[in-house]
């Protein structure tokens, strides 16, 4: 393992003065708490725009919520993964990316200049690199810092840090720098959680973001005073300094973590949502878009206090990153989130607004009800890819609620259910982000497959069950960090169901959902011959139960005059997951029967005697199952030779004339995928 070493020496005492001294004048948190506030952060730092350099001071006052003594802390150093070619991070990207990256030789870094624990005692020479998840000690970014003096049981304790950090340019996965604009993201030494006495202190992997406690940061931010800043929190001070810069404080509560933004092209639009201030930075050349994300943040933010509770921040800062920054887009953080869009993107095509209704639900399931990304991350991404479904179908009901324009309407549950059915049964959902068999799989399994699957859930439940399931899950575990287990419960409770046939088949199986219509035969029966036979020799009376209907008028005709016919419709389970069905048949008259199916079995065979044969038959009919892999399949006709291939052949010209007119939307489907 290797040690950190110590920079030059700077007295201890005169160092706690200063940093103590520099904070003296920070606005002092004043709401009534409402997390537990277990690590808190005053910050002090300045950002050399020419050289893209952070130089900061910290304070972190840390509580320890165990039981036990600490006798070590352990810090995130995120901006790490971009110091060399052979951190975990850069090993887990694809090799035209790293190649990339090489050419652009874009690194960044962090480096702890100095850290000094309660007593002023200067501890430098004690940070350890260390690497939990793979031993690769080309990795920098997790640090040990054993103590001289433990943390008591339920004690605290401050730490003074000094430290320099590079962003790199063009940004790297949500952080860095572009020509004026910066987005400064993972920026600081960031203490890990302490769970039951252990470390949760994972490297920072490629598919892998974020985990960390609530706290209160006051941040003190000084960079040229042609800038315009924004950041989690509120602004609670601008102070105009002799040297043209200008320091921005900064205010928030009840937050686990701390991001800014800054640029001298934002222009600023304003506005509000019931009780939220609303504050969108947009690029130049997107400013006639900046209506379109001001509404686009006030529906987000209606759409999720009313469904499923009240969003505690007084505001929301919206980001438009600039071009070439694109690695910057499609990013949350506490109060503060970033779009994407185009250049001149019609309205009919809504990447801007799935975009800030995917950011703002982060808001939700990540930032108040904080699971831990790292290791389950379905509980953010997956949940909250289900609420950008829902809102987006709310939103704009009817076909095309992702994309309609110019007759083209594409719905955003297709757009997943496609990326699902590219890797459906290579990995299970519940795993750390970064085991995952490829960066597609890990897009299916945490982002698409769990969406379906919460759809398919609320499909199964009713839509009033699920939205107290999900209301209930948001009030009972905002500030906290709830796991698997605590979703399924509260989802058991509230739908009085046991759901763990469910939950073990989207959580811990590869298990694909199929059910087909396999056959549909139908004949006519000939006359009977013998006894017992339901109709008497004239024909004028016939079993309702063959039938299965009222007796008609028709039903005196003459056996020469009619006919009854044996239909027999075979559906299948071709896939192992296990999901009750509906199946629907629909016969030459009209008539219309429902029949429900566990679909514990490999088949099941429906048969009729009617004097109507059956013309086609659906499983699923109503579209409810999501999750199955194949909706091809799921329905069938009698005479479904020409009908099936004028369908595919009407579909074939449709998307042929798409991708010739329409190349920019093949771009957004790219896009989309990239959002975080």
């Amino acid at each position: 393992m290797t040690h950190y070493r110590q920079p030059g020496c700077i007295h201890c005492l005169l160092f706690l003065f200063i940093t103590t001294l520099v904070f003296f004048v920070q606005p002092a948190a004043t709401a009534p708490a409402r997390s537990p506030r277990i690590a808190n952060y005053e910050i002090d730092v300045r950002l050399d725009t020419d050289r893209r350099i952070l130089k900061g001071r910290q304070i972190l006052s840390w509580r320890n919520t165990s039981s036990q003594p600490v006798h070590e802390l352990q810090f995130h150093l995120y901006l790490n993964a971009f110091r060399n070619s052979e951190s975990t991070f850069m090993r887990g990207l694809s090799e035209a990316r790293r190649r990339k990256i090489r050419e652009e030789k874009n690194w960044g870094f962090i480096h702890i200049d100095k850290i000094s624990d309660a007593t002023g005692m200067d501890i430098t020479d004690r940070l350890e690199f260390i690497q939990p998840d793979d031993d690769n000690t080309e990795d920098k970014t997790v640090v040990r810092l054993p103590l001289l003096y433990p943390v008591p049981a339920y004690g605290r304790t401050r730490l003074f840090v000094t430290f320099t950090a590079k962003l790199p340019e063009p940004p790297i996965a949500r952080t860095g720098a572009q020509k004026e604009y910066f987005l400064v993201g993972q920026w600081f030494p960031k203490i890990g959680v302490l769970e039951n006495g252990v470390w949760n202190c994972h490297q920072f992997h490629p598919h892998s973001e974020f985990f960390s406690d609530f706290g209160v940061y006051n941040v003190r931010m000084t960079l040229p005073s042609n800038y315009t800043v924004g950041a989690t929190g509120l602004e609670a001070e601008k102070i105009e300094n002799s040297d043209h810069t200008t320091t921005h404080v900064y205010v928030a509560e009840d937050v686990h973590d701390f991001a800014w933004s800054a640029s001298t092209d934002f222009i600023e639009i304003t506005g509000n949502c019931e009780d939220v201030a609303i504050r969108i930075l947009m690029q130049k050349d997107h400013a006639d878009q900046g209506k379109r994300h001001l509404d686009a943040a006030k529906t987000a933010i209606a759409f999720f206090q009313n469904e499923y509770g009240d969003y505690p921040f007084p505001n929301l800062t919206v980001v438009d990153p600039r071009r070439g920054a694109r690695q910057t887009g499609g990013m949350e953080y506490p109060t503060l989130i970033t779009g994407q869009t185009l250049y001149g993107l019609p309205a009919g095509i809504r990447l801007p607004e799935l975009i800030l209704f995917h950011e703002f639900g982060h808001n939700y399931w990540y930032h108040l009800v904080a699971s831990n990304e790292f290791e389950e991350a379905w509980l953010d991404e997956g949940i909250n890819t289900y609420s950008e479904l829902r809102i987006l179908q709310d939103t704009y009901p009817g076909q095309g609620d992702l994309v309609d324009f110019m007759g083209i309407k594409i719905d955003n549950l297709q757009v997943h259910r496609s990326n699902y059915r590219n890797t459906p049964d290579i990995d299970i959902v519940a795993q750390p982000a970064w085991k995952y068999y490829s960066a597609r799989s890990y897009q299916s399994m945490s982002y698409s497959k769990p969406g379906l699957a919460l759809i398919t859930l609320e499909n199964f439940l009713g839509r009033p069950v699920m939205q107290q399931i999900m209301r209930t899950y948001f009030e009972r575990w905002k500030f906290k960090h709830p796991r698997s287990k605590d979703f399924i419960a509260i989802a058991e409770q509230v739908s009085g169901q046991d759901l763990d046939w469910f939950f073990n088949q989207v959580l811990h199986s590869t298990a694909t959902l199929d059910y087909a219509i396999d056959e549909i035969k139908c004949e006519t029966l000939k006359a009977g011959q013998g006894y017992g036979f339901s109709h008497d020799l004239d024909g004028s009376k016939i079993n309702s139960a063959y039938t299965g209907r009222e007796q008609t008028a028709a039903d005196s005709l003459p056996v020469a005059e009619k006919s009854l016919y044996s239909s027999t419709i075979s559906v299948r389970r071709l896939g192992d997951f296990i999901f009750p069905v509906d199946v629907e048949i629909v016969f030459a008259g009209g008539d219309t029967v429902h029949e429900k199916w566990s679909g514990r079995s490999s088949w099941i065979k429906f048969n009729y005697i009617r004097p109507e044969p059956v013309v086609s038959a659906t499983v699923d009919p109503h579209g409810k199952i999501p999750l199955d892999v194949q909706w091809s399949n799921n329905s069938r006709t009698v005479d479904m030779q020409r009908l099936g291939m004028n369908k595919w052949s009407t579909r074939l010209l449709f998307w042929t004339q798409f991708l010739m007119d329409m190349p920019q939307i093949v771009n957004l489907m790219t896009a989309l995928h990239a959002i975080k």
